[in-house]
């Protein structure tokens, strides 16, 4: 069977899903569904993607938009409406037009997810969609000079309705409308309804499906990942970014990950959840890469990761035996259980000086500056405990350490327990940092 064959290829991206499979089971995601993704001609798609995610133990709230089919339904009846800083004003007359077309959308989603038929994605599956009227509102009054009328904003949110309803593995629908106490209707942007929902229920994820990408730049580049403060940055450049918005707001109060993935490609859902470098953006309020001292477990990983570098020649050759012995010595980067990179230090501490070696990144995460970030941890850990120097032994990676401060040294300027091991075999050059 060729090694490139499609079967291969599925049998791949099958096992490389397992991790995410059992880290989202029993999660709870909030998904952003706006109306053009609606209206798109993969929804249907999208449908059988959530109820797979349904059926693998995710728990599920889904907000929906319709801002294109209020946009019709209004033209039909010839009412203008207007969109103040992505925000509609909502008239008294237009109202029950606005509601109508939100509870069709309402009622189309439910449809689709009630669906079962044979030869189809959605066979055997006996998905329970929940909804009603769980979010309490209240007007968002004048701003600016502008009245907008019935347009409202979060007040509340039914958290207990939604947390059982979860636990009883259905699906919660939520539209954006809002009931105050006096009865009155109001209608709600959908981007603050999914990030205020996530918020209240301390939700694993926010996702988003959007039109484009993700979040671009000023170059029109997709941003992969983005920290908070990146974020907020950026905010700060595209103010009136609906999805932006949102994602700072929850990840500041509490939500872990937000995930604006493109809704124009089919699978793009599962591609940001079950992928290492997913498909879309992705904002944290940590890094994405975690930097720490490596454990037992990661021997795994981190044979994985140099046994390509063993076989060109460019590390000496570490059996499973030693990485036990050794392993307190060694820093790893960690994303989603995977190990990109590792690193050991070995420290002479009579002498001020410590050895680095193994540096590793994984082939497909390189000139991304995740060798200088495991260097710099190694760095500042030394200099910690006393030390004043590193050196390095290679034979083939020589530039990279001299573009980051190492100087070429004799063999007699390591320390005499070094020098007495050194394997002139290998001849491999030694270089120097003062450290800081």
């Amino acid at each position: 069977m060729s090694k490139n064959s499609p079967t291969n290829e599925f049998v791949h991206w099958f096992r490389q899903a397992g991790p995410y499979i059992h880290a989202h089971r029993g999660r709870c995601f909030v998904l952003l569904i706006g109306g053009e993704t609606v209206q798109s001609p993969g929804f249907t798609h999208l449908i059988h993607d959530i109820a797979l995610l349904n059926a693998l133990g995710i728990k599920l709230v889904l907000v929906h938009g319709a801002r294109p089919q209020i946009e019709t339904r209004l033209s039909e009846a010839g009412l203008n409406s207007q969109i103040v800083e992505n925000l509609r004003v909502t008239e008294a007359d237009s109202l029950p037009i606005i509601s109508q077309s939100i509870g069709q959308v309402r009622y189309e989603i439910e449809a689709l997810l009630s669906t079962g038929l044979i030869n189809t994605p959605m066979a055997g599956a006996s998905i329970r969609v929940t909804s009603g009227n769980l979010i309490s509102a209240q007007p968002l009054g004048v701003h600016h000079g502008v009245d907008f009328g019935h347009t409202g904003v979060v007040r509340k949110i039914d958290v207990d309705y939604i947390q059982h309803h979860l636990s009883q593995h259905a699906i919660v629908l939520l539209s954006p409308l809002g009931y105050s106490r006096t009865g009155e209707t109001f209608v709600l942007s959908a981007e603050e309804v999914a990030m205020r929902t996530a918020i209240q229920l301390k939700a694993d994820k926010l996702i988003c499906l959007c039109e484009g990408q993700g979040i671009m730049g000023g170059d029109d580049e997709l941003f992969h990942e983005l920290s908070l403060s990146q974020a907020q940055q950026l905010l700060a450049q595209q103010p009136h970014n609906p999805y932006l918005e949102a994602a700072v707001t929850a990840v500041q109060q509490g939500v872990k990950r937000v995930h604006i993935v493109s809704n124009e490609v089919d699978g793009g859902l599962l591609q940001e959840l079950f992928s290492r470098n997913g498909l879309g953006t992705l904002i944290s309020a940590e890094n994405y890469d975690q930097i720490r001292t490596a454990t037992i477990d990661d021997i795994g990983g981190i044979l994985e990761l140099i046994g390509p570098l063993e076989q060109k020649g460019v590390l000496v050759r570490r059996s499973r035996e030693y990485l036990e012995m050794e392993i307190n010595h060694f820093t790893v980067m960690e994303r989603d259980g995977m190990i990109l990179g590792c690193a050991a230090s070995y420290h002479y501490a009579n002498d001020k000086i410590a050895e680095l070696a193994c540096v590793a990144i994984h082939a497909d995460y390189q000139k991304q500056g995740r060798g200088d970030a495991l260097l710099h941890t190694v760095e500042q850990n030394a200099l910690k405990h006393g030390i004043e120097k590193l050196f390095v032994l290679t034979t083939q990676t020589a530039h990279w350490f001299i573009e980051r401060g190492f100087v070429e040294a004799n063999i007699d300027a390591l320390p005499m327990e070094k020098q007495s091991l050194y394997n002139f075999q290998r001849r491999s050059k030694v270089f120097i940092k003062t450290i800081k």
